[in-house]
């Protein structure tokens, strides 16, 4: 008990660290929701240490089974087991703010600017590329090192290329699982470090009934309001609760509630598609953008809070249950699948979407590789290779033009 208990005080940390670590990911965490999973790894797991290899799989896992943004979620999971519900808003806010202000600042001065061409941006998705392959290779070694696990991690990897839906990936999740709670009933595992999640399970189910009750009553209250505002946060707040699957997913959903009631044209939405690509941190914040091309400064902040809202509703109220969960022997036998099925997907996803929308060259590819051996063998931070990337790009646009 003692050794516990000096384990969860060794965990705790302050909300200023949480917010300096966090904001710093949020200048330099290029390259979508499966590079910022790599950030976090080498940041939190490998660089500061502040919760071990599996606890973060873990984590990662938990957030591939909810609706929402996976790397906003992983974050506010990981600053609220760092330093509680302000160490919670302190991740999300320090890793958000940044796009926030850049998508906000492009829709108030820089309309109809685009990034398509830009060889710094091209940098940025090649260095995803590194990340994204650094984080599979260092979690595969962990969770995919032998032949049962390895299998399920490939076969992981295969489903979800062949049938890339947007519930494939839970439906992977849930039969791995299902594969490691018969599979690694018998394996010895040491017991997961000791998380001290400082909420009550009474609190934690408040927080998910409020979930559904805000998803059931704003549209109500919609069509009693001629409030702009309201309409925004109930489009918004749907959006971010009902979308698995990252970022690009819910483009459609956000399309879908901007577009045809008139609040921006088509292609205002496309221009600030694209500004959304070149700035770093999580896509949500394409909300933003959208927000205040649509209403102004009140619009941008509404639409921010209210997509991340049900973000922070489920993870937290989910987490005391998962923290529970992890130490029965069952579930950590379903975990040893779970986990290796997440090596999967992300290996997938080192293909697509990274792969394929950064490598198209074989410069492109020796600066992947250069940007690889500099996280991986030089131990580089990952903002310096971020910049060197970028510059690169810039080098090489100018080569094949």
């Amino acid at each position: 008990m003692n050794q516990e208990i000096k384990l969860q005080q060794e965990q705790r940390g302050s909300v200023w660290e949480v917010l300096k670590t966090a904001t710093r990911l949020g200048l330099t965490s290029f390259g979508g929701p499966i590079a910022h999973l790599g950030y976090f790894r080498e940041e939190y797991v490998n660089r500061r240490k502040w919760l071990d290899e599996k606890t973060y799989a873990d984590l990662v896992a938990l957030c591939q089974f909810l609706p929402g943004p996976a790397s906003s979620q992983v974050g506010i999971g990981i600053g609220f087991m760092r330093a509680g519900f302000w160490g919670a808003i302190a991740a999300w806010f320090g890793f958000t703010l940044p796009s926030v202000i850049a998508l906000v600042l492009f829709a108030y001065f820089l309309k109809g600017t685009s990034f398509s061409d830009a060889g710094w941006l091209h940098g940025l998705l090649v260095v995803a590329v590194a990340v994204v392959a650094q984080a599979v290779w260092g979690m595969a070694k962990n969770f995919a090192s032998d032949r049962p696990r390895a299998t399920i991690a490939i076969a992981a990897a295969i489903l979800t290329l062949i049938i890339p839906s947007v519930f494939s990936q839970v439906g992977i999740i849930i039969g791995a699982g299902i594969l490691g709670w018969f599979l690694f009933r018998s394996t010895p595992d040491s017991k997961p470090v000791p998380i001290s999640i400082s909420i009550h399970k009474k609190t934690a189910s408040i927080l998910l009934i409020l979930f559904f009750v805000l998803l059931g009553v704003l549209p109500i209250i919609r069509q009693f309001t001629d409030s702009n505002l309201i309409a925004l946060f109930d489009s918004f707040y749907r959006s971010g609760a009902l979308v698995f699957g990252g970022g690009h997913v819910v483009l459609p959903l956000l399309q879908t509630e901007v577009v045809p009631t008139g609040w921006l044209t088509a292609e205002q939405f496309l221009a600030g598609y694209g500004a959304a690509q070149a700035v770093p941190g999580p896509l949500f914040t394409f909300a933003s953008y959208l927000g205040m091309a649509s209403f102004g400064w009140e619009g941008a902040v509404v639409a921010t809070l209210a997509i991340f809202l049900p973000s922070f509703l489920l993870i937290l109220g989910a987490l005391p249950f998962w923290n529970w969960l992890r130490h029965h022997p069952r579930f950590q036998a379903a975990l040893y699948g779970i986990n290796a099925a997440v090596v999967g997907i992300l290996l997938a996803a080192l293909y697509h979407p990274v792969w394929t929308k950064a490598i198209k060259s074989p410069l492109d590819f020796c600066l992947a590789l250069a940007a690889f051996g500099l996280l991986t063998v030089w131990k580089f931070p990952p903002w310096i290779v971020v910049v060197f990337s970028a510059v690169a790009g810039v080098f090489l646009s100018f080569i094949s033009s």
